[in-house]
């Protein structure tokens, strides 16, 4: 639990660093990924917070061996609070009524999940490879609906949703894959989850703020493992009191990261007046 903490710190940080590096960039596109890749890795900006993104994944990995998956992702929700803290502080500004509401919201259900963990009842059971192949083609096919709708709703909330839809296909793999066997396989889902939906998240910071871009990608990426956890992966919740208090946190993490991730005005970087995908 101290790597997943330590990871969600280190993880929101890092967003905020790509965004502000992101959206100084020319426009970048899903249709020319060669060249998004080849701007993002020519910006030291970037490539810092990329360099922060991937200690903090490998802190998370390091939890998501350790602890079960439902746990790992409901503290690794609570970073949105320092999502929120570090976004403010780069815009020079104090957080606002409604940010920090959702902080507050969210470190709520963080205490009620600390205090259910003495109700653990530990890993839960493996998922047939057919079953969690099923899954995760399911989650693809939203992301691409996602994508889709991008095209009516402009790119900053669809791109964020897809994003964080495709990075939760990404840890959900990563769990799979400690189940050995066949299911190594889903290394190669979890890299296609990953890269892709860190593309997406590049390409929404641009016509998004990062509290608004971040926030929604991290509440889905953390709020979907937590129901794969439940269902497919049978990590049970406690009875008694106890479960209440399980259930009450992760329902206040997800509230506090819809409360942080709305309305926030477009940026107004040389990204946000890019056209079509």
């Amino acid at each position: 639990m101290a790597l997943a903490v330590a990871s969600a710190i280190t993880l929101n940080w890092a967003y905020v660093q790509e965004h502000d590096a992101a959206s100084r960039l020319p426009p970048l596109s899903l249709r020319h990924p060669v060249r998004t890749v080849r701007l993002l890795l020519a910006s030291p900006d970037w490539l810092r917070g990329m360099a922060g993104e991937t200690t903090g994944f490998a802190l998370y990995v390091g939890a998501l061996a350790l602890a079960p998956l439902s746990l790992v992702q409901s503290v690794a929700a609570g970073g949105i609070a320092v999502l929120a803290y570090v976004s403010a502080r780069h815009q020079g500004r104090a957080p606002s009524r409604r940010e920090r509401a959702g902080v507050a919201i969210s470190l709520t259900g963080l205490l009620a999940l600390g205090a259910s963990l003495a109700g653990s009842t530990g890993h839960g059971h493996d998922a047939s490879f057919l079953t969690l192949a099923a899954w995760l083609a399911a989650c693809g096919l939203v992301a691409l609906g996602a994508v889709a709708a991008a095209g009516r709703f402009g790119r900053g909330v669809p791109y964020a949703m897809a994003a964080g839809i495709l990075l939760a296909c990404g840890d959900v793999s990563m769990k799979g894959t400690f189940e050995g066997g066949g299911h190594v396989l889903f290394l190669i889902t979890g890299a296609i989850g990953y890269g892709v939906g860190t593309i997406l998240l590049q390409i929404s910071y641009q016509h998004a703020q990062a509290l608004t871009a971040a926030g929604i990608s991290t509440l889905l990426t953390n709020a979907i493992p937590i129901a794969a956890a439940t269902t497919i992966l049978g990590e049970q919740i406690p009875s008694g009191p106890l479960g209440a208090l399980r259930i009450l946190a992760f329902f206040a993490v997800i509230a506090g990261g819809v409360a942080l991730a709305r309305g926030a005005p477009q940026p107004s970087g040389q990204g946000a007046a890019q056209v079509g995908p």
